[in-house]
Protein backbone atom coordinates (compact mmCIF):
# COMPACT_ATOMS: atom_id res chain seq x y z
CA UNK A 1 0.00 0.00 0.00
CA UNK A 2 1.49 3.27 -0.65
CA UNK A 3 2.57 5.66 2.49
CA UNK A 4 0.42 8.71 1.09
CA UNK A 5 -2.63 6.27 0.62
CA UNK A 6 -2.07 4.24 4.60
CA UNK A 7 -2.04 7.69 5.98
CA UNK A 8 -5.40 9.15 4.43
CA UNK A 9 -6.88 5.85 5.79
CA UNK A 10 -5.51 5.72 9.08
CA UNK A 11 -6.60 9.60 9.42
CA UNK A 12 -10.03 8.70 8.03
CA UNK A 13 -10.26 6.20 11.00
CA UNK A 14 -8.72 9.09 13.59
CA UNK A 15 -11.77 10.79 12.60
CA UNK A 16 -14.48 8.74 12.52
CA UNK A 17 -13.54 7.30 15.63
CA UNK A 18 -13.54 10.89 17.49
CA UNK A 19 -16.46 11.53 15.81
CA UNK A 20 -18.29 8.62 17.58
CA UNK A 21 -16.93 9.99 20.98
CA UNK A 22 -18.58 13.49 20.48
CA UNK A 23 -21.79 12.08 19.85
CA UNK A 24 -21.93 11.84 23.76
CA UNK A 25 -22.98 14.73 25.85
CA UNK A 26 -24.32 14.93 29.27
CA UNK A 27 -27.40 16.42 31.12
CA UNK A 28 -26.73 19.08 33.80
CA UNK A 29 -28.83 19.60 35.71
CA UNK A 30 -28.87 21.83 38.62
CA UNK A 31 -32.17 20.94 41.03
CA UNK A 32 -29.93 20.27 43.89
CA UNK A 33 -30.23 21.84 47.58
CA UNK A 34 -26.27 22.40 47.30
CA UNK A 35 -25.12 22.09 43.87
CA UNK A 36 -21.71 21.01 43.03
CA UNK A 37 -20.16 24.70 42.40
CA UNK A 38 -20.25 25.05 38.54
CA UNK A 39 -16.78 25.56 38.06
CA UNK A 40 -16.04 22.18 39.53
CA UNK A 41 -18.70 20.81 37.30
CA UNK A 42 -17.23 22.60 34.09
CA UNK A 43 -14.01 21.04 35.58
CA UNK A 44 -15.31 17.40 36.13
CA UNK A 45 -16.84 17.70 32.31
CA UNK A 46 -13.60 18.30 30.81
CA UNK A 47 -11.77 15.93 32.59
CA UNK A 48 -13.53 13.61 31.20
CA UNK A 49 -13.47 14.55 27.97
CA UNK A 50 -17.41 15.11 27.43
CA UNK A 51 -17.77 18.50 24.74
CA UNK A 52 -20.87 18.16 24.72
CA UNK A 53 -24.03 19.46 27.62
CA UNK A 54 -27.28 19.98 27.88
CA UNK A 55 -28.54 22.75 30.39
CA UNK A 56 -32.64 22.80 31.22
CA UNK A 57 -31.94 26.52 31.67
CA UNK A 58 -29.85 29.84 31.06
CA UNK A 59 -28.42 29.91 34.66
CA UNK A 60 -25.47 32.90 34.59
CA UNK A 61 -23.75 31.08 36.88
CA UNK A 62 -23.31 27.85 34.69
CA UNK A 63 -23.04 29.48 31.67
CA UNK A 64 -20.09 31.71 32.85
CA UNK A 65 -18.52 28.99 34.16
CA UNK A 66 -18.70 27.20 30.36
CA UNK A 67 -17.51 30.42 28.84
CA UNK A 68 -13.96 29.52 27.12
CA UNK A 69 -14.23 25.58 28.11
CA UNK A 70 -14.95 24.36 24.06
CA UNK A 71 -17.83 22.34 25.49
CA UNK A 72 -20.80 22.62 22.74
CA UNK A 73 -23.97 24.05 24.67
CA UNK A 74 -27.84 23.32 24.69
CA UNK A 75 -29.35 26.50 26.55
CA UNK A 76 -32.57 25.36 27.77
CA UNK A 77 -35.79 27.53 28.22
CA UNK A 78 -38.26 26.21 31.41
CA UNK A 79 -41.59 25.56 30.35
CA UNK A 80 -42.53 28.27 32.59
CA UNK A 81 -41.71 30.99 30.54
CA UNK A 82 -43.20 29.47 27.23
CA UNK A 83 -46.40 31.28 27.69
CA UNK A 84 -44.90 34.66 28.04
CA UNK A 85 -42.58 33.88 25.03
CA UNK A 86 -45.27 33.16 23.13
CA UNK A 87 -47.03 35.93 23.18
CA UNK A 88 -44.44 38.44 23.24
CA UNK A 89 -41.68 39.45 20.50
CA UNK A 90 -39.98 41.35 22.99
CA UNK A 91 -39.51 38.72 25.79
CA UNK A 92 -38.07 36.50 23.49
CA UNK A 93 -35.82 39.53 22.21
CA UNK A 94 -34.87 40.30 25.72
CA UNK A 95 -34.47 36.17 25.83
CA UNK A 96 -32.42 35.64 23.30
CA UNK A 97 -29.58 39.04 24.26
CA UNK A 98 -29.79 38.31 27.73
CA UNK A 99 -29.37 34.25 27.76
CA UNK A 100 -27.70 33.91 24.66
CA UNK A 101 -26.03 36.84 22.85
CA UNK A 102 -24.02 38.07 25.58
CA UNK A 103 -22.17 34.75 26.23
CA UNK A 104 -21.75 34.14 22.31
CA UNK A 105 -18.25 34.27 20.50
CA UNK A 106 -17.10 33.75 17.57
CA UNK A 107 -13.37 33.76 18.75
CA UNK A 108 -14.35 30.66 21.02
CA UNK A 109 -13.47 33.08 24.04
CA UNK A 110 -17.69 32.59 24.66
CA UNK A 111 -20.03 30.23 25.36
CA UNK A 112 -20.66 27.59 22.18
CA UNK A 113 -24.23 27.23 22.17
CA UNK A 114 -25.46 24.54 19.32
CA UNK A 115 -29.34 24.88 20.27
CA UNK A 116 -31.83 26.43 22.56
CA UNK A 117 -34.39 23.63 23.89
CA UNK A 118 -37.49 25.64 23.89
CA UNK A 119 -39.64 23.48 26.95
CA UNK A 120 -38.33 20.59 28.72
CA UNK A 121 -41.22 17.96 27.55
CA UNK A 122 -43.80 20.69 27.52
CA UNK A 123 -45.94 17.72 25.63
CA UNK A 124 -45.77 15.32 28.58
CA UNK A 125 -49.14 13.54 29.22
CA UNK A 126 -49.08 14.37 32.66
CA UNK A 127 -49.12 17.88 32.19
CA UNK A 128 -52.72 17.97 30.73
CA UNK A 129 -51.62 19.99 27.76
CA UNK A 130 -51.39 23.20 30.25
CA UNK A 131 -48.09 23.87 27.96
CA UNK A 132 -49.45 22.68 24.23
CA UNK A 133 -50.85 26.11 22.76
CA UNK A 134 -47.83 27.77 23.62
CA UNK A 135 -44.90 25.99 22.07
CA UNK A 136 -44.76 27.22 18.60
CA UNK A 137 -45.04 30.48 19.23
CA UNK A 138 -42.31 30.89 21.75
CA UNK A 139 -39.86 28.64 19.17
CA UNK A 140 -41.14 30.97 16.63
CA UNK A 141 -40.47 34.03 18.74
CA UNK A 142 -37.10 32.68 19.81
CA UNK A 143 -36.35 32.11 15.87
CA UNK A 144 -37.42 35.60 14.91
CA UNK A 145 -35.10 36.70 18.17
CA UNK A 146 -32.12 34.27 16.80
CA UNK A 147 -32.90 36.08 13.15
CA UNK A 148 -32.25 39.82 14.56
CA UNK A 149 -29.68 38.90 16.27
CA UNK A 150 -27.78 37.68 13.40
CA UNK A 151 -27.70 33.69 15.02
CA UNK A 152 -30.46 31.99 13.08
CA UNK A 153 -27.20 30.15 11.14
CA UNK A 154 -25.21 29.35 14.04
CA UNK A 155 -27.78 28.56 16.93
CA UNK A 156 -31.00 25.86 16.05
CA UNK A 157 -34.07 26.01 18.19
CA UNK A 158 -35.59 22.12 18.92
CA UNK A 159 -38.16 20.92 21.61
CA UNK A 160 -37.14 18.17 23.52
CA UNK A 161 -39.82 15.91 23.74
CA UNK A 162 -40.89 12.98 25.57
CA UNK A 163 -41.47 9.27 24.27
CA UNK A 164 -45.05 9.72 25.52
CA UNK A 165 -45.16 11.78 22.44
CA UNK A 166 -45.80 8.93 20.69
CA UNK A 167 -47.42 5.24 20.04
CA UNK A 168 -47.90 1.96 19.21
CA UNK A 169 -50.72 0.28 20.25
CA UNK A 170 -49.76 -3.13 19.52
CA UNK A 171 -46.49 -2.39 20.67
CA UNK A 172 -44.82 -2.80 17.23
CA UNK A 173 -42.42 0.14 15.85
CA UNK A 174 -44.09 -0.07 12.15
CA UNK A 175 -47.26 0.79 13.80
CA UNK A 176 -46.14 3.98 15.66
CA UNK A 177 -47.78 7.45 15.25
CA UNK A 178 -48.39 10.88 16.98
CA UNK A 179 -50.28 11.18 19.77
CA UNK A 180 -54.27 12.47 18.05
CA UNK A 181 -54.50 15.10 20.35
CA UNK A 182 -51.29 16.29 18.95
CA UNK A 183 -51.79 16.05 15.56
CA UNK A 184 -51.93 19.53 14.55
CA UNK A 185 -49.24 21.17 17.05
CA UNK A 186 -46.40 18.16 15.71
CA UNK A 187 -47.10 19.08 12.09
CA UNK A 188 -46.49 22.82 12.77
CA UNK A 189 -43.28 21.50 14.99
CA UNK A 190 -41.96 19.06 12.35
CA UNK A 191 -42.83 21.65 9.41
CA UNK A 192 -40.70 24.41 11.35
CA UNK A 193 -37.69 22.26 12.35
CA UNK A 194 -37.68 20.98 8.74
CA UNK A 195 -37.58 24.44 7.38
CA UNK A 196 -34.97 25.42 9.87
CA UNK A 197 -33.20 22.13 9.44
CA UNK A 198 -33.26 21.46 12.82
CA UNK A 199 -33.07 17.38 14.57
CA UNK A 200 -35.75 15.84 15.91
CA UNK A 201 -35.20 16.04 20.13
CA UNK A 202 -36.81 12.83 21.95
CA UNK A 203 -36.34 11.33 25.26
CA UNK A 204 -36.17 7.93 25.91
CA UNK A 205 -36.51 5.83 28.49
CA UNK A 206 -36.01 1.88 28.95
CA UNK A 207 -35.99 2.24 32.72
CA UNK A 208 -39.57 3.93 32.57
CA UNK A 209 -40.96 1.42 30.32
CA UNK A 210 -39.73 -1.41 32.18
CA UNK A 211 -40.90 0.21 35.28
CA UNK A 212 -44.31 0.93 33.78
CA UNK A 213 -44.76 -2.31 31.59
CA UNK A 214 -44.35 -5.54 32.94
CA UNK A 215 -44.08 -6.97 29.61
CA UNK A 216 -40.83 -5.74 29.38
CA UNK A 217 -37.98 -7.88 30.72
CA UNK A 218 -35.13 -6.71 32.81
CA UNK A 219 -32.79 -8.31 30.01
CA UNK A 220 -34.49 -6.08 27.09
CA UNK A 221 -33.83 -2.98 28.60
CA UNK A 222 -30.27 -3.61 29.30
CA UNK A 223 -29.32 -4.44 25.53
CA UNK A 224 -28.27 -8.10 26.74
CA UNK A 225 -27.70 -11.01 24.19
CA UNK A 226 -29.60 -13.71 25.65
CA UNK A 227 -32.71 -11.09 25.66
CA UNK A 228 -35.96 -12.42 23.79
CA UNK A 229 -36.44 -10.72 20.45
CA UNK A 230 -39.04 -8.71 19.48
CA UNK A 231 -40.47 -9.40 15.58
CA UNK A 232 -42.03 -6.79 13.45
CA UNK A 233 -42.57 -7.92 10.21
CA UNK A 234 -39.42 -9.21 9.05
CA UNK A 235 -37.24 -6.98 11.51
CA UNK A 236 -36.32 -7.94 14.34
CA UNK A 237 -36.14 -6.06 17.84
CA UNK A 238 -33.43 -7.18 20.61
CA UNK A 239 -33.50 -3.87 22.73
CA UNK A 240 -36.17 -1.50 24.10
CA UNK A 241 -34.29 1.45 22.74
CA UNK A 242 -34.51 0.03 18.84
CA UNK A 243 -38.43 -0.78 19.92
CA UNK A 244 -39.00 3.10 20.62
CA UNK A 245 -36.54 4.45 18.18
CA UNK A 246 -37.99 3.06 15.43
CA UNK A 247 -41.54 3.93 17.02
CA UNK A 248 -40.33 7.53 16.27
CA UNK A 249 -38.89 6.45 13.04
CA UNK A 250 -42.53 5.18 11.74
CA UNK A 251 -44.34 8.24 13.27
CA UNK A 252 -42.08 10.71 11.85
CA UNK A 253 -42.60 9.04 8.56
CA UNK A 254 -46.59 9.31 8.87
CA UNK A 255 -46.50 12.55 9.25
CA UNK A 256 -44.22 12.96 6.15
CA UNK A 257 -40.67 13.33 7.23
CA UNK A 258 -39.16 10.25 7.55
CA UNK A 259 -35.51 12.03 6.54
CA UNK A 260 -35.38 13.39 9.78
CA UNK A 261 -32.78 13.64 11.82
CA UNK A 262 -33.33 12.29 15.66
CA UNK A 263 -31.25 13.53 18.65
CA UNK A 264 -31.28 11.59 21.73
CA UNK A 265 -31.76 14.35 24.40
CA UNK A 266 -32.00 12.18 27.65
CA UNK A 267 -31.50 8.38 27.87
CA UNK A 268 -29.92 6.47 31.27
CA UNK A 269 -30.37 4.89 34.54
CA UNK A 270 -30.97 5.33 37.79
CA UNK A 271 -28.89 4.40 40.56
CA UNK A 272 -31.44 4.39 43.50
CA UNK A 273 -34.96 4.75 44.54
CA UNK A 274 -36.45 1.79 43.29
CA UNK A 275 -36.50 -1.82 42.25
CA UNK A 276 -33.73 -2.68 39.86
CA UNK A 277 -32.41 0.97 40.49
CA UNK A 278 -28.97 0.14 41.22
CA UNK A 279 -25.47 1.04 40.54
CA UNK A 280 -24.68 -1.92 38.85
CA UNK A 281 -27.59 -2.57 36.93
CA UNK A 282 -26.92 1.26 35.10
CA UNK A 283 -23.17 0.08 34.30
CA UNK A 284 -24.83 -2.98 32.37
CA UNK A 285 -27.60 -0.52 30.69
CA UNK A 286 -24.78 2.68 30.15
CA UNK A 287 -21.98 -0.05 28.40
CA UNK A 288 -24.52 -1.53 26.55
CA UNK A 289 -26.49 1.63 25.13
CA UNK A 290 -22.69 2.99 24.29
CA UNK A 291 -21.25 -0.07 22.78
CA UNK A 292 -24.54 0.09 20.34
CA UNK A 293 -24.32 3.95 19.71
CA UNK A 294 -20.37 3.69 18.98
CA UNK A 295 -20.87 0.39 17.07
CA UNK A 296 -23.38 2.65 14.54
CA UNK A 297 -25.41 -0.13 13.41
CA UNK A 298 -28.53 1.93 14.25
CA UNK A 299 -31.58 0.14 14.27
CA UNK A 300 -33.99 -2.29 12.04
CA UNK A 301 -35.55 0.82 10.31
CA UNK A 302 -32.72 3.03 10.26
CA UNK A 303 -29.67 1.13 9.84
CA UNK A 304 -26.17 2.30 10.16
CA UNK A 305 -27.67 5.81 10.66
CA UNK A 306 -27.65 5.79 14.71
CA UNK A 307 -28.98 9.23 16.56
CA UNK A 308 -27.37 12.05 15.36
CA UNK A 309 -26.29 12.76 19.32
CA UNK A 310 -26.86 11.34 22.61
CA UNK A 311 -27.44 12.72 25.48
CA UNK A 312 -26.82 10.69 28.70
CA UNK A 313 -29.36 11.44 31.78
CA UNK A 314 -27.40 12.91 34.17
CA UNK A 315 -24.05 14.31 34.99
CA UNK A 316 -25.13 14.20 38.49
CA UNK A 317 -28.30 13.15 41.37
CA UNK A 318 -30.21 16.18 42.42
CA UNK A 319 -31.93 15.82 45.44
CA UNK A 320 -34.70 18.28 44.91
CA UNK A 321 -36.08 16.89 41.53
CA UNK A 322 -39.78 16.43 41.73
CA UNK A 323 -40.42 12.69 42.32
CA UNK A 324 -44.15 12.88 40.72
CA UNK A 325 -42.96 9.81 38.55
CA UNK A 326 -40.99 7.83 41.27
CA UNK A 327 -38.66 8.49 44.02
CA UNK A 328 -35.86 7.13 41.32
CA UNK A 329 -36.12 10.51 40.04
CA UNK A 330 -33.22 11.97 42.12
CA UNK A 331 -30.57 9.43 41.43
CA UNK A 332 -29.99 9.49 37.44
CA UNK A 333 -26.48 10.78 37.75
CA UNK A 334 -23.83 8.92 36.43
CA UNK A 335 -21.59 10.89 39.37
CA UNK A 336 -22.74 11.47 42.92
CA UNK A 337 -24.11 14.64 44.33
CA UNK A 338 -20.44 15.21 44.75
CA UNK A 339 -19.11 14.67 41.60
CA UNK A 340 -17.91 10.83 42.39
CA UNK A 341 -18.06 8.02 40.14
CA UNK A 342 -20.73 5.36 40.76
CA UNK A 343 -19.71 2.95 38.51
CA UNK A 344 -17.37 3.42 35.04
CA UNK A 345 -18.37 3.89 31.06
CA UNK A 346 -16.70 5.74 28.31
CA UNK A 347 -17.70 9.27 27.98
CA UNK A 348 -15.03 10.36 26.27
CA UNK A 349 -11.83 9.47 28.46
CA UNK A 350 -10.92 6.14 26.69
CA UNK A 351 -9.69 3.16 28.44
CA UNK A 352 -9.14 5.31 31.54
CA UNK A 353 -11.86 5.26 34.63
CA UNK A 354 -13.72 8.31 35.06
CA UNK A 355 -12.41 11.03 36.73
CA UNK A 356 -13.89 12.31 39.95
CA UNK A 357 -14.67 15.78 40.86
CA UNK A 358 -11.13 17.42 42.61
CA UNK A 359 -11.03 19.70 45.11
CA UNK A 360 -14.86 19.66 46.34
CA UNK A 361 -15.36 21.28 50.37
CA UNK A 362 -17.63 19.87 52.59
CA UNK A 363 -19.30 20.58 55.35
CA UNK A 364 -17.95 19.21 58.41
CA UNK A 365 -17.69 15.16 59.11
CA UNK A 366 -20.89 15.48 61.73
CA UNK A 367 -24.48 13.58 61.24
CA UNK A 368 -27.46 13.45 63.33
CA UNK A 369 -28.72 9.92 64.53
CA UNK A 370 -31.49 9.38 66.54
CA UNK A 371 -30.72 9.23 70.55
CA UNK A 372 -31.26 5.94 71.89
CA UNK A 373 -31.59 7.22 75.59
CA UNK A 374 -34.58 9.04 75.01
CA UNK A 375 -38.33 8.58 75.15
CA UNK A 376 -39.10 6.75 71.29
CA UNK A 377 -42.68 7.19 71.49
CA UNK A 378 -42.96 9.90 68.62
CA UNK A 379 -39.65 9.25 67.01
CA UNK A 380 -41.67 8.43 63.58
CA UNK A 381 -43.97 11.44 63.54
CA UNK A 382 -40.30 13.64 64.00
CA UNK A 383 -39.07 11.56 61.20
CA UNK A 384 -41.91 11.90 58.90
CA UNK A 385 -41.46 15.45 59.35
CA UNK A 386 -38.25 15.47 57.82
CA UNK A 387 -38.60 13.30 54.86
CA UNK A 388 -41.64 16.02 54.17
CA UNK A 389 -38.21 18.69 53.37
CA UNK A 390 -35.51 15.96 53.15
CA UNK A 391 -34.38 13.72 50.75
CA UNK A 392 -35.34 10.18 51.80
CA UNK A 393 -35.98 8.69 48.36
CA UNK A 394 -32.82 5.54 49.35
CA UNK A 395 -35.51 4.99 51.75
CA UNK A 396 -37.90 3.27 49.31
CA UNK A 397 -38.51 -0.09 48.45
CA UNK A 398 -35.37 -1.83 46.49
CA UNK A 399 -33.25 1.64 47.74
CA UNK A 400 -29.80 1.14 48.46
CA UNK A 401 -31.13 1.96 52.44
CA UNK A 402 -33.91 0.05 52.52
CA UNK A 403 -32.73 -2.83 54.18
CA UNK A 404 -31.17 -0.76 57.44
CA UNK A 405 -33.37 -1.67 60.42
CA UNK A 406 -35.42 0.25 62.36
CA UNK A 407 -34.62 3.19 64.65
CA UNK A 408 -31.26 3.34 61.37
CA UNK A 409 -33.91 4.29 58.92
CA UNK A 410 -35.11 7.29 61.51
CA UNK A 411 -31.38 8.54 61.59
CA UNK A 412 -31.30 8.53 58.18
CA UNK A 413 -34.29 10.60 58.00
CA UNK A 414 -32.99 12.58 60.51
CA UNK A 415 -29.65 12.97 59.02
CA UNK A 416 -30.52 14.17 55.56
CA UNK A 417 -32.54 16.70 56.94
CA UNK A 418 -29.74 17.71 59.11
CA UNK A 419 -27.57 18.28 55.89
CA UNK A 420 -30.13 19.98 54.21
CA UNK A 421 -30.08 22.97 56.70
CA UNK A 422 -26.09 23.20 56.44
CA UNK A 423 -25.79 21.11 60.26
CA UNK A 424 -27.41 23.74 61.88
CA UNK A 425 -27.91 22.55 65.85
CA UNK A 426 -31.41 23.39 66.06
CA UNK A 427 -32.14 21.08 62.95
CA UNK A 428 -31.34 18.28 64.94
CA UNK A 429 -33.39 18.84 68.11
CA UNK A 430 -36.91 16.95 66.36
CA UNK A 431 -38.06 17.42 70.39
CA UNK A 432 -34.67 16.19 71.90
CA UNK A 433 -34.67 12.90 70.08
CA UNK A 434 -31.81 13.91 67.87
CA UNK A 435 -28.37 13.38 68.70
CA UNK A 436 -24.92 14.88 66.52
CA UNK A 437 -22.56 12.55 66.05
CA UNK A 438 -18.75 12.64 64.52
CA UNK A 439 -18.93 8.80 63.97
CA UNK A 440 -20.32 8.23 60.40
CA UNK A 441 -23.67 5.97 60.80
CA UNK A 442 -22.74 4.59 57.06
CA UNK A 443 -24.36 1.58 56.85
CA UNK A 444 -23.48 -0.99 53.91
CA UNK A 445 -24.03 0.87 50.33
CA UNK A 446 -26.65 2.67 52.61
CA UNK A 447 -24.50 6.00 52.74
CA UNK A 448 -25.51 8.43 55.19
CA UNK A 449 -24.04 11.83 53.45
CA UNK A 450 -22.22 15.10 54.22
CA UNK A 451 -23.40 17.90 51.77
CA UNK A 452 -21.18 20.00 49.68
CA UNK A 453 -19.63 23.54 51.50
CA UNK A 454 -21.74 25.96 49.38
CA UNK A 455 -22.62 29.46 49.21
CA UNK A 456 -25.49 29.20 46.84
CA UNK A 457 -27.05 26.10 48.92
CA UNK A 458 -30.47 26.60 48.75
CA UNK A 459 -32.94 25.72 51.82
CA UNK A 460 -36.14 25.99 50.80
CA UNK A 461 -39.30 26.88 52.57
CA UNK A 462 -40.58 23.61 54.43
CA UNK A 463 -44.20 24.27 52.95
CA UNK A 464 -43.12 24.21 49.29
CA UNK A 465 -41.02 21.37 50.06
CA UNK A 466 -43.80 19.23 51.99
CA UNK A 467 -45.91 19.71 48.98
CA UNK A 468 -43.34 18.56 46.49
CA UNK A 469 -42.46 15.64 48.58
CA UNK A 470 -45.53 14.79 50.16
CA UNK A 471 -45.46 11.71 47.48
CA UNK A 472 -42.32 10.67 49.21
CA UNK A 473 -43.64 11.36 52.77
CA UNK A 474 -46.88 9.45 52.60
CA UNK A 475 -44.73 6.39 51.06
CA UNK A 476 -42.36 6.06 53.50
CA UNK A 477 -44.37 6.32 56.42
CA UNK A 478 -45.72 3.15 55.78
CA UNK A 479 -42.65 1.62 55.73
CA UNK A 480 -41.04 3.35 58.99
CA UNK A 481 -44.71 2.15 60.52
CA UNK A 482 -43.96 -1.41 59.83
CA UNK A 483 -40.74 -1.25 61.37
CA UNK A 484 -41.89 0.66 64.02
CA UNK A 485 -43.95 -2.34 65.22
Amino acid sequence: MAPRLFLVLVLFAVSSLELGVQGIGVNWGTSASHPLPPPKVVELLKSNNVSKVKLFDADPLVLESLSGSGINVIAGIPNSMLKSLSSSKKAAESWVHDNLTRYFSNGGAGVQIEYIAVGDEPFLQSYGGQFQPFVIGAMTNIQIALIGAKLENKVKVVVPCNSDAYLSESGLPSKGHFRPDLNKTMTQLLTFLSKNRSPFFVNISPFVSLHQNKNISLDFALFEEGAHARKDNHKEYKNSFDVSFDTLATALSQAGFSNMDIVVGQIGWPTDGAINASSSIAETFMKGLLDHLHGKVGTPLRPQKPPMETYIFSLLDEDQRSITAGNFERHWGVFTFDGQAKYHIDLGQGSRNLVNAQGVEYLPSRWCVVNNNKDMSNVTASSLQACAVADCTALSPGGSCFNISWPGNISYAFNSYYQQHDQSADSCDFGGLGLITTVDPSVGSCRFAVEILTSISTSLPSTILIRTALLTALYISLWLVEFAW
